[in-house]
């Protein structure tokens, strides 16, 4: 019994579990589509999306916390509204899961392909999106002990680089980067509602969570816990990062294709970029692991 509990997830693996199916591309390519919507204002809408997936998160940590068992999403829709009802979310839910993992996968191929020139052909983006489904689908079946040690590991390599950009990025910032400015000078109807829907995305995953919730010690007790604190962890670190890259580079930020990484290469050239970069497949990579 004992050796069952240890291989489940405790308190803090779920909130790496969690942070792993959250941070992934969102926050590294979007910034800057939202800049070029609203300008400086953008700060205020990632704040907004802040609120607004932490009320429907504080939903799912109290529905979290009368239920064991596996399901999540399915599980609550089921004992709430009835089984027909249940059974739609289960069907749609893991449709959604496969569809997003097979976008991830390509992904991440993508990207990597992206990094390393060789591997950007297409026969190679299908060869590496079929490793990484294979090779995660193996770690699963391999049991939950395996699965927690590789997300952790993975989990903390994939902040390593984004907390280095806070920690560096934050004494770099230049406080006239902050003037409100919309684009072409004049505020867009519409554009702060299309800026957070599109922001969103970044927070999408915490919903994933307690789907899992028999591979977990206590559940009723932790996912409800790890939830909330993967959500405030979650919420500091993508304001902090949006505010950085906007202190940083400006209105330079509306036309940057990976603005993070082209934030942190101002600071430290080459090396910053591909510090970031790292950061940034490992982040494909993790969300791949939690899908």
């Amino acid at each position: 019994m004992n050796n069952l509990q240890k291989s489940k997830f405790g308190f803090w693996s779920i909130v790496l579990l969690g942070i792993n199916s959250i941070i992934g591309t969102g926050i590294f390519l979007l910034p800057n589509k939202a800049y070029a919507l609203v300008g400086s204002a953008s700060l205020g809408v990632i704040i907004f999306d802040a609120i607004l997936a932490g009320c429907i998160a504080l939903c799912f940590a109290e529905a979290a916390g009368f239920f064991t068992r596996n399901g999540g999403p399915y599980l609550y829709a089921k004992h709430s509204l009835g089984d027909f009802l249940g059974f739609e979310v289960g069907v749609l839910k893991w449709a959604v899961v496969i569809i997003a993992w097979a976008t991830m996968a390509v992904g991440f191929a993508t990207a990597l392909g992206a990094a390393i020139p060789s591997l950007g052909n297409e026969h190679m983006r299908n060869i590496i999106a079929t490793v990484v489904i294979i090779v995660f689908t193996i770690v699963n079946i391999a049991g939950v002990q395996a699965t927690k040690m590789l997300n952790n590991l993975i989990t903390i390599s994939k902040l390593i680089p984004l907390l280095f950009f806070i920690a560096i990025g934050i004494f770099f910032i230049n406080g006239s980067n902050f003037t409100p400015v919309f684009p072409h000078d004049v505020y867009q109807a519409g554009s702060f509602s299309h800026a957070a829907v599109l922001m969103f995305f970044a927070y999408t995953g915490f919903e994933a969570i307690a789907i899992a919730a028999e591979d977990m010690e206590n559940p009723k007790k932790n996912l409800p816990r790890a939830i909330i604190t993967v959500m405030i962890i979650v919420s500091l670190m993508y304001v902090l990062i949006l505010g950085i890259c906007i202190g940083i580079s400006g209105t330079n930020l509306a036309v940057e294709k990976a603005p993070i990484q082209a934030a942190f290469g101002q600071i430290l050239g080459p090396v910053g970029s591909l510090f970031v970069l790292a950061g940034t497949l490992l982040s494909m990579g993790g969300i791949n692991m939690a899908d």
